[in-house]
């Protein structure tokens, strides 16, 4: 028995050509009004008043960000942690404040803002003897790449243990010994229990590409958070300087 393929559960609709024709036009005329508002509120946007490095409807949209970083941050909630199977090869991603050359036999680190008024200078053994803790986790970049990294050092919540903190002291600020790099946390984030002073990577001392001998690393945070080559550490009462939210870039950056 042959099938009509009119009547058949299968038949596909033949639409008229001058329907096929339509659809297409106006395919391309919603392309091209999407374009052209596009465009028009790309060139509205460069034209508003600038607010931190941001014009003023990003700076509130980031404003809004950080409220709502802020709200959700708990210590409890940890970073993704993964087996050691899972590390992969260390990737170098910048070097701004690691041009000039370092004497690790010199390099102190430089601490303000503690209890006792004066500050301090350490030494990486000094720091080695604090608790020493290991977390594999994803480090993140802003760009859009990440890679799992096995990092080793002493949590800032067990240096603050040991050397307390200025009881005001709202903020970490963050900076290469050069200065040319900076970075600013807040006192949560400087606390939270995966914030490492970290002197190992992927099992091996921290090379100089990486920031040898001591970087941060802050697995809630993009990459752009995990300074290199640490030279001071400041803690303030108010939010300090931040190399990239002076770029424009959110200041929380991915918490």
């Amino acid at each position: 028995m042959k099938i009509d393929p009119r009547q058949s559960d299968f038949a596909v609709e033949e639409k008229p050509a001058s329907e096929v024709k339509w659809m297409t036009r106006r395919s391309y005329l919603t392309a091209l009004a999407a374009a052209g508002a596009g465009y028009a509120g790309w060139r509205w946007l460069r034209t508003r008043e600038m607010i931190d490095s941001a014009a003023w409807p990003l700076r509130r949209m980031f404003e809004a960000n950080e409220a709502l970083s802020r709200a959700l941050f708990s210590p409890a909630r940890l970073a993704t942690t993964f087996p050691a199977s899972r590390i992969g090869p260390a990737r170098m991603n910048g070097h701004i404040g690691m041009d000039d050359a370092l004497d690790l036999a010199a390099w102190r680190l430089r601490v303000t803002g503690l209890a006792t008024p004066e500050p301090l200078s350490l030494t990486l053994a000094d720091l080695r003897a604090l608790p020493r803790t290991e977390v594999i986790t994803e480090l993140r970049c802003i760009e859009g790449w990440s890679l799992v990294v096995q990092w080793v050092g002493a949590t800032l919540r067990d240096f603050a243990a040991h050397y307390p903190l200025a009881p005001a002291a709202r903020y970490l600020g963050a900076a290469t010994p050069d200065a040319g790099y900076y970075v600013g946390l807040d006192r949560a984030s400087a606390l939270h229990p995966q914030t490492l002073l970290c002197y190992e990577m992927n099992g091996a001392p921290l090379p100089p590409a990486h920031g040898a001998p001591l970087r941060l690393a802050v697995p809630v945070a993009y990459g752009i958070k995990h300074l290199k080559r640490l030279g001071t550490l400041a803690f303030t009462t108010e939010r300090p300087p931040d190399y990239w939210a002076e770029q424009g870039y959110d200041y929380y950056s991915g918490h």
